[in-house]
């Protein structure tokens, strides 16, 4: 019997980004999630998972710059990011949602109001596709790194030092 080993690969997602994978030893992580949104989805049958970084709710604002790079809005990304899932075996019922980021830093009289902006765009798109969230880490004025480990499952953030399971 000959033993597999594994060896861990890291998935760096960027800001505007989103890497999606079905290799068991991968390991994705966005860093600086500040009012933006990370959205880690996995499914543990067809062992699919991802996680997705965008910035800005909706494309309508800069439709060319949303042409350019459609993981920076919350209204292309979305969708486009849970249709690679689906096209690398996941499914929907069996998807297991998890969200971070949506602080509010600059804008102290909450003018722009971005990070909220940006959680009730994915809410909207989340709720007229049916898509439920296990956990939720947004809001506040804390930025978080958020982490998918596909061999186990396990999503979970990293602020102010702490980790912390989702």
């Amino acid at each position: 019997m000959t033993a597999q080993i594994l060896t861990e690969r890291r998935l760096v997602v960027g800001v505007a980004d989103m890497k999606m994978t079905n290799r068991e030893s991968d390991v994705i992580v966005t860093h600086a999630l500040g009012s933006c949104i990370g959205i880690a989805i996995y499914d543990p049958t067809a062992m699919v998972g991802g996680i997705l970084h965008f910035m800005l709710p909706d494309a309508s604002a800069n439709p060319q710059r949303a042409a350019e790079s459609p993981w920076m809005f919350g209204s292309t990304a979305i969708p486009a990011f849970f249709k690679k899932a689906y096209e690398l075996g996941a499914t929907k019922p069996r998807l297991i949602v998890k969200v971070a980021g949506g602080a509010q830093f600059l804008d102290d009289k909450e003018f722009f109001a971005i990070g909220k902006r940006n959680h009730t765009m994915m809410r909207k798109i989340f709720w007229q596709n049916g898509v439920l969230t296990k956990t939720e880490h947004v809001g506040g004025t804390v930025s978080r790194t958020l982490f998918l480990e596909m061999s186990s499952g396990r999503i979970w953030i990293a602020t102010g030092g702490k980790e912390i399971d989702l």
